[in-house]
């Protein structure tokens, strides 16, 4: 890996590596970046990588080089400008109440409990500015403990509402500009897909120019510009513009501003969830020409942000919101063939409703964004699907060469690819058991005869177990069957917070942890206290997943099949993933389960399925995996 790395960068090429877990892939990146000239940018889809890397990696690895290189190589974190605390809105964060910036949807309480969140809040943010005394950095992940995001919220500054350093009356002691001169200084800046995804749409005008990006954990990459590119619109938010820009707009324009926010409730409430197919509903479609109007209007009375405005911050706040609100009603007006547009509703019993759009694909934004003037190393433990790079490449907006030889394209124009395998003995180590003998999944939830194969892994081990679930109800089933016929201590996500649960299934050996798709990557348990991972059902996308529903869609369309290029890819990388949690070191030995019997049955999909899967001993006998099992639990 190092030396495709170094060739790459020499070359002038884009490089793909598939590096298993255990490889030590971190380092495999990280060492030959201290030889290229200028900044390096590593970017992470998660925090905990990126802890690691800032945390342990670096260090080490700069301690090492340090005698060869004749220096010690520096690095920076880099992360979004809200992650940092603002000194303009520290000023203010006394002030400001609840139903302003405070009011979320989701979180905020309900009427009557003000006084007691307020009070609460109050001391999270009196906490906060005697922390703002003494740290150096003002990045959120410092203050320990931590502050819920209300509080937060007070006391730090979107991107899109910042005047600019130049224009802040603070602009001289703003952390996230601090942060942004360490990373222009350092050999190496670890930020994040979501940062990069911003940089790339606001046109690199975030991280520093470099010759070199690696992109770790590349299959979230993709997900992780949509989501950049996605926006909404509510009727909370259109009613708190109108609150922050009250003051500063006219009075036609605040009364046009919360008719619209009026107009939005009504024209969302008799809307099921889902993809709007037939573009914008008429009631809808003059809600939000409402809207554009009235934002338009609030953005002409606001006029320009000046540096002697008597308030350019709170003046560049409402000027952001509503320009936000603006260009979204815009997007959605225009019903463009290649955004996809759906209303969302929340199951968290909060009424929050939203009408959403998202681009239909983003592989043209990354092959225009991401690859020029720069060497880009894209990397994961799952980049080959169906043992091949071609489906991710061509996600990433890469160019996919024609089949060679052996039917697996891995190159194209102006990249290659390098897939340095494991450490771990897949097949010595694991099995791979699906159950093909058990009907096919139809209902949601835990079918019976899924429920007694579980029960009689689970009991085979006595424990041990990591149960992936395609829903909460399928996970809560299982809970209670397994806490209803064993006295295992069953850990089910939702009953506490996922590391508490985590910690408490590393430490009981006898426990099975349950939850959904964030245990799917989210859970590292090396050693015995994880030796069987269930997984109930194939984790093909939901029919109800707007953007993944609409790329299908637009595949059938063309002639091709959608269920073939976007569902069955989906279910790879999530699969793979899941599988993932078992062999987390080269001591680890285990059994995965699969009670889906598409996998084994499933002409064309399931064997794709099972080959983008690591190369487990692999059988659909009930006896050798209850076998292995006993075995397992008597070592």
């Amino acid at each position: 890996m190092v030396e495709a790395i170094d060739k790459a960068v020499k070359n002038k090429e884009h490089l793909l590596v598939q590096a298993g877990t255990g490889t030590g892939k971190s380092l495999g990146y990280l060492t030959p970046a201290l030889l290229v000239d200028g900044p390096v940018v590593i970017s992470t889809a998660t925090l905990a990588l990126q802890n690691q890397l800032v945390e342990h990696d670096l260090p080490r690895l700069a301690e090492a080089v340090q005698p060869v290189l004749g220096r010690k190589p520096t690095f920076a974190v880099l992360k979004g400008r809200h992650h940092y605390l603002c000194a303009a809105k520290m000023e203010h964060a006394d002030e400001e109440g609840p139903t302003d910036t405070l009011f979320d949807a989701e979180a905020a309480p309900k009427a009557g409990q003000w006084l007691g969140e307020g009070a609460r809040l109050g001391k999270q943010i009196l906490r906060i500015r005697k922390w703002s005394e003494k740290t150096q950095t003002g990045d959120r992940d410092e203050l320990d403990p931590g502050v819920e995001d209300l509080a937060w919220r007070q006391v730090s500054m979107p991107a899109r509402d910042c005047v600019g350093a130049g224009r802040c009356p603070y602009g001289q002691e703003c952390f996230a500009e601090a942060s942004r001169a360490r990373a222009r200084e350092a050999d190496i800046v670890v930020t994040n897909h979501s940062l990069l995804a911003v940089d790339m749409i606001a046109g690199r005008q975030i991280v520093p120019p470099h010759k070199l990006l690696v992109v770790d954990e590349a299959h979230e990459l993709a997900d992780r510009v949509s989501s950049a590119a996605q926006a909404e619109i509510t009727p909370e938010a259109v009613e708190r513009a109108g609150r922050r820009s009250r003051t500063m707009i006219t009075p036609a324009a605040a009364e046009a501003l919360a008719e619209a926010a009026d107009a939005l409730t009504v024209g969302l409430a008799d809307l099921p969830a889902g993809r709007l197919t037939d573009g914008l509903p008429e009631r809808l479609r003059m809600a939000v020409a409402t809207l554009e109007s009235a934002t338009r209007a609030g953005l002409s009375a606001i006029g320009e942000v000046k540096s002697d405005d008597p308030d350019p911050v709170g003046k560049q706040q409402a000027k952001a919101v509503l320009d936000e609100l603006s260009t979204t009603a815009q997007r959605l007006l225009e019903e463009n063939s290649y955004d996809v547009a759906w209303v969302e509703k929340s199951d968290l019993g909060s009424g929050r409703r939203a009408l959403v759009v998202a681009p239909l694909s983003v592989a043209g934004t990354l092959s225009e964004h991401l690859y020029a003037d720069r060497t880009v190393v894209v990397t994961s433990a799952t980049l080959t699907l169906g043992g091949r790079f071609d489906t991710v490449a061509r996600s990433l907006g890469l160019p996919v060469a024609a089949p060679g030889a052996d039917g697996r394209p891995s190159s194209g124009d102006g990249w290659s690819s390098l897939d340095v395998g494991s450490p771990f003995d897949y097949p010595k180590q694991g099995i791979l058991y699906v159950a093909a003998h058990l009907p096919r999944p139809a209902a949601s939830g835990l079918p019976d005869a899924a429920g007694a194969e579980l029960l009689r892994l689970v009991e085979a081990l006595g424990g041990r177990t990591l149960g992936l679930f395609s829903s909460r109800k399928a996970a809560t089933q299982a809970a209670e069957l397994l806490r209803a016929k064993t006295d295992l201590p069953i850990l089910l996500q939702g009953e506490e917070t996922l590391p508490i649960l985590v910690r408490k299934f590393k430490e009981d050996q006898n426990s099975c942890l349950f939850g959904v798709m964030s245990l799917w990557q989210g859970v590292d348990v090396p050693g015995d206290a994880c030796q069987l991972v269930v997984i109930d059902r194939l984790p093909f996308p939901r029919p109800d997943e707007p953007l993944a529903a609409a790329r299908a869609a637009a595949v059938d369309a063309s002639g091709g099949s959608g269920f073939t290029a976007v569902s069955v890819p989906i279910a790879a990388v999530r699969l793979a993933q899941g599988v993932g949690r078992l062999i987390r070191s080269t001591g680890d030995k285990g059994v995965v389960a699969v009670l889906d019997s598409r996998l084994e049955t499933a002409r064309g999909y399931g064997a794709f399925l099972r080959k983008s899967l690591p190369p487990f001993w692999y059988t659909t006998r009930p006896d050798v995996a209850e076998g292995a099992l006993r075995r397992l639990a008597n070592s």
